[in-house]
């Protein structure tokens, strides 16, 4: 260690042993009143491939089984979550600090869209007001008693998920897939960035992975055949879930009713998040 060293790694140059990890440095604190068990973040390397979808039908799960659940949406620019909950009052605070809406069934939500006038409002942004956003839905907003926390984040490896992965103990992240032959590349910017960042993947998910024939109940693959077994082998990551193209989820987000569709999907997730 230098002499003159002041312990801001994070501006310095010097290699020694002292030297501490630039991802602890960053992580912020939840609001003091906050009580929150383990972090879950859903990314994908693409947007369109039903990432918000996930992050509800998982928050939808784990609440079905008896845990308190929460939705932190820091998809900023493109907030969807208010809408398949069919959430439309907006979130207040107080003297303590600000609070997140209930659903129907008491999943606490965080959404930029809780807090405009209204829904269609643009947010003409720039990415480090939307990065400091994302950390004040952490640090400001009181999320009380909470099991499990799903984060969904925006598509790509720009501003916000680095943001999250820095500010935010993630216990560990699920990336969401279509079945197109591209999206193996795109999997795997996601799964190295939260390599470099030191966040473990928990598995992957397959939407949109095939459709079932009304009269026969056959499966068709609209997309082709999928690959998403060979990218979790190359990158040693399991396939946790294939979600099909089904009419009645979209039906249900569109009237805010996703914690009453009944589906088992995700039921392998929730086995391995609750072990």
């Amino acid at each position: 260690m230098s002499k003159s060293c002041d312990n801001n790694c994070g501006a310095c140059s010097e290699e020694c042993n002292e030297r501490t990890s630039p991802i602890n440095n960053f992580l912020e604190k939840p609001h003091e009143l906050s009580s929150i068990k383990k972090v879950i973040g859903i990314v994908s390397g693409k947007g369109g491939v039903g990432k918000s979808l996930v992050t509800s039908m998982l928050a939808v799960t784990m609440n079905k089984r008896g845990y308190n659940t929460a939705i932190l949406d820091a998809d900023i620019t493109g907030p969807s979550i208010p809408k398949a909950f069919g959430i439309d009052k907006k979130a207040v605070g107080n003297e303590l600090g600000l609070l997140p809406v209930k659903s129907k069934t008491g999943i606490d939500i965080m959404s930029l869209n809780l807090l405009l006038e209204s829904d269609t409002d643009p947010v003409v942004w720039r990415g480090p007001i939307i990065a400091g956003t994302v950390k004040q839905f952490w640090k400001d907003v009181i999320w009380k008693d909470i099991d499990y926390m799903f984060i969904d984040m925006p598509p790509g490896t720009g501003d916000v998920p680095l943001t999250v992965f820095q500010s935010i103990p993630v216990d560990g992240i699920i990336v969401v897939t279509s079945p197109q032959e591209l999206v193996s590349m795109i999997v795997a910017k996601a799964v190295k960035m939260a390599e470099m960042m030191n966040i473990p993947v928990i598995g992957l998910v397959e939407n949109m992975s095939y459709i079932k024939c009304p009269d026969c109940d056959k499966k068709i693959n609209v997309f082709g055949e999928s690959n998403i077994g060979a990218i979790g082998e190359k990158h040693n990551i399991e396939v946790l879930a294939k979600l099909p193209i089904e009419p009645e989820i979209a039906q249900a987000c569109d009237k805010g009713m996703i914690e009453f569709f009944d589906f088992n999907w995700l039921d392998t997730i929730a086995e391995v998040l609750e072990k």
